[in-house]
């Protein structure tokens, strides 16, 4: 079985308040989550107004599978959201 970890992270430009944070932070999990039916959650960011770290995670036995669907999601995740992505990594974890 592995285990593929995505983990993607976003400086939000001029955001001052928690609510505008969370705005983008949810419509991103919600069109992440359903498009590819992976877990997605907020990580290590909770504290920051202007950094947002998402961290995606998915199961599967082929490689290439959860290659394939951690590439589409970081290409998404790139297209959908305005804000600027900073950082991104994907790991596969064999467990």
């Amino acid at each position: 079985m592995l285990i593929a970890v995505l983990t993607v992270e976003y400086t939000l430009h001029g955001n001052d308040n928690l609510k505008a944070k969370r705005r983008v932070a949810n419509s991103l999990k919600t069109k992440v989550r359903n498009t590819f039916n992976v877990a997605i959650a907020e990580i290590g960011t909770e504290n920051s107004l202007t950094k947002l770290r998402l961290q995606v995670i998915s199961l599967s036995n082929e490689e290439r599978h959860l290659r394939s669907r951690m590439d589409k999601c970081l290409a998404m995740m790139e297209a959908i959201c305005a804000e600027e992505m900073t950082w991104s990594d994907i790991e596969l974890v064999d467990y």
